[in-house]
């Protein structure tokens, strides 16, 4: 089942299977280790639901949600 990063609840898991980000916010997404194939966690949200907070690739990362709309995950 695909969705979107800022779709997904706290503490669900998914693969990165593509994403739809262009110019600068791709580039910064990929350079972060957000590249098709990686394991994402979603560890929490903020309070208001913006950011998130997430692992991958063994660290942990945060997002603002404008960023995890264009990450399309297959969740496991």
């Amino acid at each position: 089942m695909n969705k979107k990063l800022s779709e997904m609840s706290a503490g669900q898991s998914g693969l990165v299977t593509r994403v739809t980000a262009e110019g600068r916010i791709k580039r910064r997404l990929f350079d972060m280790g957000v590249t098709p194939g990686a394991e994402v966690y979603l560890r929490k949200r903020a309070p208001l639901g913006d950011p998130i907070e997430v692992n991958i690739r063994g660290y942990e990362l945060t997002l603002r949600n404008s960023e995890a709309e264009t990450v399309i995950m297959e969740v496991l």
